[in-house]
Formats: C-alpha cells, structure tokens, sequence
C-alpha cells in the first residue's frame, strides 16, 4: 500500500471518528465509501469492520458511564445471532437489496409515524439486533440503522453515543469473527488497522468534547439530518447497482 493511501486513510479514521462522536452516526458510512475505492472489494467490509470495532471501543470506553446497560443486554445477544446466521450465507445475498430495505427503514424510523409499541419495546429491540446482526456481514452500512433503534430509547444525546458505540463494537467483533472464521486473512492488514485505530482515538475524544457544547435539541437535529443523507446515499448506491444490472 502507497504511503500517501495509509496516510490518508488514517487521517480519516480520526475524522469519521469525530462525525460520529459528535453527531451521533455517518462517520462509518463515509469511511466505507472511500475505502470502497481504494482497498481490494474482498478486503473492504473485514478491515472496516474492524477499524469500525477499535473507534467503537474506544469511543465507548471514553464514554462508558453513560452506557444504557440494560439496552445492550437485550439488543447485543440477538446482534450475535443474526450475525451467526448471515455466517452461514455470507456470500448469497444481493447488497443492493439489503441498502434498499435499510434507507427506506432509517427514513420511516426518523420521519414516520411513532412505532407501535410492541415494536418499540423489548420484542421490537431484540428484532433490531437479530436483523441489523445479520445485515452486517453483508454491507458496510448497517450503523445508521442502529443508531435509528437507540437514539428514541436513549435519554440524552451522552446515552445515545455512548451505547450505540458499544452496541456497534458488539457487532463489528461478531463481524470480525465470522469472516475470521470464513477465511479472511487479517494480518496484511494489521498495520493500517493499528494506525487508523489510534488515530480514531483522537478524533473520538475531540468529537465528545464538541458533543458536550451541543444542546439536546440541535443534536437531534443534526442526528435526522444525518441520516437522511446517509439514507439517500444508500438509495441511490442501490438504484444505481440495480439498475447497472
């Protein structure tokens, strides 16, 4: 790898880091757009998913008072679940279609109608770890998704970035494993995963410090603006692969 490549994608790591600890999602789906045009396509979804799992550690690390513990308890176990399950198809369904149904359900969940509640409680959260756990061994993009599920369950914007990142460093280590498992190889990688970690570390501390200067009300601002943008992109990578087909 070019040194001007490793350089410049641990400069992003830091920054993506700060989108995310400061806005409460999108800094992952940027990162995997631009690795997307760099690193190999076999290598793209392992190696983001597992500089995905060192900012997500750290940032709830730096964070972990905050952690809404009983959330995880019910979301994380079913997360491992459908993670175990997509294992077991990794290579058998069409990214498009799962960018589709992940956009379209991001936009309901921030501009819809409230979710009834059977759906928004403790069956609905254990619905969202089994199906964001499984769609994330097949496309980098499952975070706004996530974040769509804990943002209405947290009770301020700390809880919200606090237990998506350790929601999200649940499920990039079971995505870590399962491609692990299928037969990836991790260690020529190892050395810009190391770099882009611990420039994460960074950009995660500047972005919470930013976070604690912004009110309740433009956070959630930002937060749907945020993923709106991130659900039109994914609409428009999936028409855009569907229609190529």
């Amino acid at each position: 790898m070019l040194d001007t490549t490793f350089f410049g994608l641990t400069v992003l790591s830091a920054f993506t880091s700060f989108i995310t600890a400061c806005m409460g999602a999108g800094g992952g789906a940027i990162l995997i757009a631009v690795m997307a045009l760099i690193l190999p396509p076999a290598a793209v979804i392992p190696v983001h998913g597992l500089v995905q799992l060192g900012s997500n550690i750290g940032r709830a690390l730096l964070s972990w008072r905050h952690i809404n513990w009983k959330l995880l308890a019910v979301f994380v176990p079913f997360s491992f679940i459908g993670a175990w399950l997509a294992s077991l198809f990794l290579v058998q369904l069409p990214s498009e279609v799962l960018q589709l149904a992940i956009a379209v359900f991001v936009l309901y969940l921030c501009w819809g109608p409230a979710m009834p509640k059977v759906v928004a409680g403790n069956a609905g959260l254990g619905l969202g770890g089994l199906g964001t756990g499984f769609i994330s061994l097949f496309v980098g993009a499952s975070g706004p998704l996530v974040a769509a599920f804990i943002k209405p369950r947290s009770k301020d914007r700390f809880q919200s970035i606090a237990t998506f990142a350790a929601t999200m460093s649940c499920q990039h280590a079971a995505k870590g494993v399962a491609f692990g498992v299928a037969g990836f190889v991790f260690k020529p990688w190892w050395p810009l995963i190391f770099a882009m970690f611990l420039a994460s570390i960074f950009g995660n501390w500047l972005g919470l410090k930013l976070l604690g200067r912004i009110s309740e009300a433009r956070f959630h601002r930002l937060f749907q603006v945020v993923l709106t943008l991130l659900a039109i992109q994914l609409l428009w990578e999936a028409s855009a692969a569907l229609l190529g087909h």
